[in-house]
């Protein structure tokens, strides 16, 4: 199973970037997907989470209007756009593939990619 990230970078507030996360070694279409993010000094929060079709999406209070789960199936990609960003969502932004949509419990993780939200 690999996961690698992607899209991550310097913005500022107010503006926008797209993640992907491209997933490989295990059938993507079977699994539900999320993203989670470590902030510096803080521990892991979960962001969103989408189902196996995509028919379903959730979101983090913090994020929710804001960011846009999304999956391609037929490339093997999660995606997530991430609209009028503010500096507290700077963080290192994992693809985490979880036991359930719901669990906190994720069996492969990425490496991640930063996400700097600076004026």
């Amino acid at each position: 199973v690999q996961l690698v990230e992607s899209g991550g970078g310097m913005v500022q507030p107010g503006g926008s970037l797209t993640l992907s996360c491209a997933a490989s070694g295990f059938t993507f279409s079977g699994y539900d997907m999320s993203w989670v993010r470590q902030a510096p000094g803080k521990g892991p929060e979960w962001v969103s989470g989408i189902t196996t079709g995509g028919g379903s999406t959730y979101y983090a209070d913090s994020v929710n209007g804001r960011f846009t789960i999304s999956r391609d199936n037929d490339n093997n990609t999660l995606y997530l756009q991430m609209d009028s960003l503010k500096p507290e969502d700077t963080a290192l932004y994992y693809c985490a593939r979880p036991l359930g949509v719901h669990s906190a419990w994720y069996d492969y993780w990425g490496p991640g990619t930063q996400v700097i939200v600076s004026s």
